[in-house]
C-alpha cells in the first residue's frame, strides 16, 4: 500500500453503523482494526447512538457513531481499508440500505474533494442524516475544522428526524474494556 510521505497526514471523519449481531462489539472491533492499521490512528470517537433505520425500514435498529482518524493514506486508499474492515467483520451487501453487521462511510477528509463512481467527498448525504450528524457533532471542533463544524451545526439546526436517535452509551478512546487486536 502506497501512502503519503510519512510527514504528510490528514484528519478524516468516518461514520460507523451496525444493526446485526453484537452491534456494540462490532463497532468497537472496527475502531480497533482501524487503529491497528500502520497508516491510521483513531484520535477520538463519538458516543454510540441507537437509531431507527432509514430507507429500508423493515430491519432492526442501528447503533451509530463517528470517529476522527489521522492517516497518511490517500482518500481512495482509506476507502479501500474501510471496505476491507467491513468484509473482515462479515458485511454482506445484498439489500440497499438493508441490515448489516457493519457500515463504514468516509465522510470528510481535510477538505479533500472527490466525485468518482467509487468515492464522493465530502459524503453527499451526510447533511441529510441525523444518524451521521449527531455523532459527528460530538467530535468535530470549531477550532480545528471550522468549515466542517459550521456545516454540521447548520445542518443539524434545520434537520427533521432527530427524534429517532437515542444516546446508547459513551465511548472512550482508547477502549479500556480489554479489547485487543489479537
Amino acid at each position: 500500500m502506497i501512502a503519503h510521505s510519512t510527514s504528510e497526514s490528514s484528519e478524516a471523519y468516518i461514520a460507523l453503523g451496525a444493526n446485526l449481531g453484537d452491534r456494540e462489539q462490532t463497532l468497537l472491533e472496527a475502531l480497533t482494526l482501524l487503529d491497528a492499521h500502520p497508516h491510521i490512528s483513531v484520535l477520538r470517537c463519538s458516543a454510540l447512538y441507537e437509531t431507527e433505520p432509514v430507507g429500508y425500514v423493515d430491519q432492526p435498529a442501528f447503533l451509530n457513531m463517528a470517529t476522527a482518524v489521522q492517516t497518511t493514506l490517500l482518500p481512495e486508499q482509506l476507502l479501500t481499508e474501510l471496505l476491507d474492515i467491513e468484509t473482515r467483520l462479515g458485511r454482506v451487501r445484498d439489500i440497499r440500505w438493508g441490515p448489516r453487521t457493519v457500515d463504514l462511510d468516509l465522510l470528510w477528509m481535510d477538505g479533500e474533494t472527490s466525485d468518482t463512481e467509487r468515492l464522493q467527498l465530502p459524503h453527499p448525504r451526510m447533511g441529510e442524516r441525523a444518524f451521521v450528524l449527531v455523532p459527528l457533532a460530538d467530535i468535530v471542533t470549531e477550532d480545528e475544522h471550522s468549515g466542517l463544524y459550521t456545516f454540521v451545526q447548520s445542518s443539524l439546526s434545520v434537520l427533521d428526524g432527530k427524534d429517532g436517535i437515542q444516546l446508547w452509551k459513551t465511548c472512550n478512546w482508547p477502549i479500556e474494556s480489554g479489547l485487543s487486536g489479537s
